[in-house]
């Protein structure tokens, strides 16, 4: 394989390491410690181990963590009653309410109840709405973490043409604003794109964000190409066995191209060390402090 790999965990422990420090400058200045407020609503065993996740790595950066699990019954009545709670606390800097919910019409809806300055997902339709016009506010963590990774790798990307694969509002969308932001040139396709190899082919940089095991092949790609692959894909193996794939092809796309996140320990660990990276810019903002950390 000739392809760099890009090791999102190495990175990643590097952001938390940063942010530990940060925190704990900001507690010894100013008496003032963040606070992580997570969500879950029903029993999805994904969500779950996440959760745990990010409660570990909250507390060892030194921040507190609340956490409230809810049944799967919670009206949503019940779950806005909650975040207004947690808006209202002032030990609560972040909140972060899991998705998927139980009812998908109530995602939205739970999300702009959300304080726009607590909002560490970067989902409210305000901190969506700075991005796109290019404002400070809170940015999604995954689409944060693969700037992060591209900007390492890359250095300047202004000029870069970067195509991204995946048009959702938590990667896909504010992926190219970020992009866009960088002063690339930033082509989106989807589902119902025409010839999209054309499109992929033509990229400096390329994001695969599809929720499709390995679609990306060889020939969607030109030589030098960094790609950032954001899928986590099970797929069966025989004997009853099961392994974790991205979106793309890492065997046929290795020999191709310039770089590549593997999947998984590329963008995966950048998504909690972003989550915290937000939660202390979200305590700073309330405090009315400068970020310690640039963007």
């Amino acid at each position: 394989m000739s392809a760099t790999l890009i090791d999102g965990k190495a990175f990643a422990a590097g952001v938390r390491e940063k942010v530990a420090n940060a925190t704990a400058a900001l507690k010894a200045s100013h008496d003032i410690t963040p606070g992580l407020a997570v969500v879950l609503v029903g029993d999805d065993p994904a969500s779950e181990i996440y959760v745990r996740n990010k409660k570990k790595m909250t507390e060892e950066v030194g921040m507190q963590s609340f956490d409230y699990h809810l049944p799967a019954s919670t009206t949503r009545e019940e779950l806005l009653a909650k975040v207004d709670e947690l808006n209202s606390n002032p030990e609560v800097n972040g909140i972060l309410v899991q998705l998927p919910l139980p009812n998908k019409d109530d995602e939205n809806i739970v999300i702009n109840a959300i304080d726009p300055e607590k909002d560490v997902d970067g989902f409210h339709v305000i901190n969506s709405g700075k991005l796109a016009t290019g404002q400070d506010g809170l940015v999604p963590c995954t689409p944060l973490g693969c700037l992060m990774l591209l900007k390492d790798t890359l250095g300047d990307l202004s000029g870069k043409h970067a195509v991204v694969i995946g048009r959702s509002n938590i990667v896909g969308k504010p992926m190219s604003q970020l992009l866009l932001n960088e002063s690339c040139t930033v082509t989106t396709v989807h589902s119902r794109t025409r010839h999209i190899k054309e499109e992929t082919k033509r990229a400096d940089i390329l994001v695969a964000a599809a929720g499709k095991p390995e679609m990306v092949e060889a020939d969607w790609i030109k030589p030098g190409v960094v790609i950032i692959d954001v899928g986590i894909n099970r797929i069966a193996l025989p004997e009853g066995k099961s392994k974790l794939v991205g979106d793309v092809n890492m065997e046929e796309v290795a020999e191709t191209a310039a770089a590549i996140t593997p999947v998984p320990g590329g963008v995966g660990p950048m998504t909690i060390a972003c989550l915290l990276h937000n939660t202390l810019k979200a305590t700073c903002i309330q405090h009315q402090i400068p970020f310690p950390l640039g963007a």
